[in-house]
């Protein structure tokens, strides 16, 4: 037994299937009608004995089940999963278990049933409250439908997130602060909002749309920012404070995880060396401590709470530069933070930032 195995790893689990393909989507997803979820499962568990070995059934603070729509999967699938994850890992008991779902796929009683098999955080794809707008990104579902999920999940006692997407077509700062005044009557403790990004391979990428320009989705962020209830912890995400996302937080911070299924992507540790992994075995590669240093940079630095300097990230850093932009970013309490302007200009910083 190596001594290093017990790092603790969080676990992100890809459920690929969708009923259909939204017209903005490029991640790993399949439409389909029926899925073998029996298959899925069983694939799903033999990687995660795999792993549970092979990290020395360490300690797991969070599962993340992401997709896809991994609400379409059966309780039963799911109760499988979380059945093989606590027997091969120290699942800790207060562990945050996120299930992303999309609306009209979870009724009262599958959610109960999903609830009850460990599911204490729910991510709702909700993505607009203008039923046009949904129809116009492609999505299966009404603004009624999403309403109907987040007020059955916050009967339930878990948290609740939902997902939002800004900077449509013909989209104005106004339609943004809209929105938000509609998203602080909800209710959620954590919301997510994503900038319109039009992928080559997509529907949206062969339509020539005419998008919002930079300063106008400039506008919208700070309007975000200036709107909402909950505070931004992230670039894309705000929160009340104790309701972040602790499994992504964990990632951006730089702490181990493991990616199961296909299309799933992960980063383990495992006797003082980083690997870059890949679920269903598509990749266990080495990288450098200083590869992994730039990539917690870039990660963490869209965090208000910035990147911790460890002797590895300070040796990315060119801190010449960090000295000569007081304005764009800080170093406090052992930690390089982006100021509220630098924020704005996040990727242009951190090509200067990082040797």
């Amino acid at each position: 037994m190596h001594d290093m195995k017990s790092v603790a790893h969080n676990i992100y689990i890809h459920v690929p299937f969708c009923m259909s393909k939204c017209n903005y989507c490029a991640f790993f997803s399949h439409a389909c009608a029926s899925p073998n979820w029996d298959t899925y499962a069983e694939n799903i568990c033999k990687e995660i004995v795999y792993w549970g070995d092979r990290l020395g059934h360490c300690d797991v603070p969070t599962v993340f089940f992401g997709g896809g729509t991994p609400s379409l999967m059966p309780v039963g699938t799911f109760d499988t999963i979380m059945r093989t994850i606590r027997k091969n890992f120290k699942l800790m008991p207060d562990a945050e278990i996120t299930l992303e779902s999309n609306p009209g796929t979870l009724d009262a009683a599958r959610l109960s049933s999903f609830v009850d098999s460990g599911v204490n955080r729910l991510s709702i794809g909700v993505q607009s409250l203008d039923d046009k707008k949904l129809q116009f990104l492609g999505r299966r579902h009404s603004v009624r439908d999403a309403l109907k999920l987040i007020e059955t999940a916050l009967q339930k006692n878990i948290r609740v997130s939902g997902d939002f997407i800004y900077g449509l077509p013909h989209e104005t700062p106004d339609d943004v602060i809209r929105t938000c005044n509609q998203i602080n009557t909800l209710g959620i403790t954590h919301c997510s909002m994503y900038e319109l990004t039009i992928e080559s391979d997509t529907p949206f990428g062969k339509m020539n749309l005419e998008m919002p320009d930079n300063d106008t989705m400039a506008q919208m962020y700070i309007a975000i920012g200036d709107t909402l209830k909950l505070a931004r912890y992230e670039v894309s995400n705000y929160a009340t404070v104790g309701h972040e996302c602790v499994h992504n937080q964990n990632i951006w911070d730089g702490m181990p995880y493991v990616g199961i299924g296909n299309g799933a992507a992960g980063r383990v540790y495992v006797d003082n060396q980083w690997y870059e992994q890949r679920g269903n075995n598509a990749q266990f590669e080495k990288i450098s401590a200083d590869t992994r240093a730039v990539e917690i940079l870039i990660t963490s630095m869209r965090t208000v709470r910035g990147c911790e300097l460890t002797d590895a990230t300070k040796n990315a850093i060119d801190m010449d530069w960090v000295q000569q932009n007081p304005e764009l970013i800080k170093i406090q309490d052992n930690r390089i933070v982006a100021t509220k302007s630098g924020m704005l200009i996040l990727d242009d910083i951190m090509i200067n930032l990082i040797k």
